[in-house]
């Protein structure tokens, strides 16, 4: 990509989130300086993202570091796809308020074979490079280990939401867990990075422990790149396979883009930012005309959805996942208004079609159930008692239409 110094730290700086704008600058600042170093001296900047294989089953969610580890590869610089293999087994306590279980080393390396695979749905796979940090992790003693950890206070973990969370709710909080900030930054320090991506819940490990870590360690301090955390389909919390509000890697291109097509508006400009391929001024400019009412929502949502399932699938599969989206949706009898319900935590397929007044009662519920008659954006909801699966449009038999939307 040809680009001035200015246009890419504005690209790469793109869905950034640190919640304070005086960090943010900073680090733009670092960011440019450091960009300009490697076109001065011909030396790509180093940059990694880590990654604990805590589950084999990615995804949207989980790309959003990928992306942007695939921007700085567009601008020739040295990608390190860092497999957390050591780490995975204390598991990273940054968005948890209780303690992770900890994974077993054959349950990590099971999971580390998958990962790395779906990653390259959107690393370029010839410029990546994998590396494991129980190269490094597992040679360190506990001589080494008193030497990092005198770089921070028991009140510095304290003050972190999660654990003062748990501090205070009077629940436990594992001395090794404070390791995990301690092994991120050496990461870091023995990666020699120049660059570390990572979302907001990673702020702590990167911006305190690493840069700290590294500076403590006689090296020039990484550039944190935090990113924002992608919603789910109800466009309100965390994409997450638990809440049942996630869109998998794996899903077929019409799964993907109905499950697109059902994100609410208001989460888009994440979408935009955080997943997709789009420059600044493409959706500086996309954004602008939805505005100025030159773009409708819908056909916005519908280049999106297109977008993301050409990424993960073909251009081709996009265009009949489209096709068929516009089939069943748009060419049906569809009413452009109909009657809205806000889906309860815990609700199942059968009470949100009792609560939503589609059927009278459990026995008719299960009856149409059983007939293929429940569909949420056209896809066929056959199990009554399955936990409701996200926010779209729940259709009973070819009449009946209530738009769902998540808590």
């Amino acid at each position: 990509m040809n680009m001035t110094i200015d246009q890419q730290v504005e690209y790469l700086m793109q869905g950034t989130e640190y919640g304070d704008e005086e960090l943010k600058h900073a680090m733009a600042t670092e960011l440019r300086q450091r960009l300009e170093e490697s076109a001065r001296e011909g030396r790509p900047l180093r940059v990694y993202c880590g990654f604990d294989p805590r589950t084999s089953d990615l995804h949207l969610g989980h790309t959003v570091p990928m992306r942007k580890l695939r921007q700085f590869q567009e601008l020739g610089h040295e990608v390190v796809f860092l497999i957390g293999n050591y780490t995975s087994l204390i598991g990273d306590p940054s968005d948890k308020d209780k303690l992770r279980p900890q994974l077993t080393s054959e349950q990590v390396a099971e999971n580390a074979r998958t990962y790395a695979e779906q990653a390259y749905k959107v690393l370029d796979r010839t410029k990546t490079i994998i590396r494991y940090n129980a190269e490094w992790l597992s040679e360190l003693s506990f001589a080494d280990l008193i030497k990092l950890a005198s770089n921070f206070t028991i009140q510095q973990f304290l003050t972190r939401e999660n654990f003062r969370l748990r501090w205070e709710n009077g629940d436990g909080i594992y001395l090794h867990e404070t390791f995990y900030a301690l092994m991120q930054g050496y990461d870091a320090y023995a990666l020699r990075a120049d660059v570390q991506v990572g979302g907001t819940d990673q702020l702590f490990n990167i911006v305190t422990a690493a840069r700290k870590l590294m500076t403590f360690m006689g090296e020039k301090p990484n550039i944190a790149i935090i990113l924002g955390i992608l919603p789910g389909t109800d466009g309100e919390v965390k994409m997450s396979k638990s809440l049942g509000n996630h869109i998998p890697l794996l899903s077929t291109p019409e799964d993907m883009y109905g499950k697109v097509m059902s994100v609410p508006d208001k989460a888009m400009g994440l979408y935009f930012r955080l997943i997709t391929r789009w420059t600044p001024e493409f959706i500086a400019a996309f954004e602008r005309d939805m505005a100025q009412g030159k773009l409708h929502p819908r056909d916005a949502k519908m280049k999106l959805a297109h977008e993301i399932v050409s990424i993960y699938h073909s251009p081709e599969a996009a265009d009949q996942a489209q096709a068929n989206f516009i089939r069943v949706f748009q060419e049906r009898d569809m009413p452009q208004d109909m009657p809205e319900y806000t889906l309860q935590p815990g609700q199942t397929v059968l009470d949100v079609l009792i609560a939503g007044k589609l059927v009278g009662t459990k026995s008719e519920g299960r009856r149409v159930i059983d007939q293929n008659g429940v569909r949420l954006d056209g896809q066929v909801l056959s199990d009554p008692n399955q936990t409701f699966p996200h926010s779209g449009v729940l259709q009973v038999g070819k009449r009946r239409f209530l738009r769902i939307i998540g808590v």
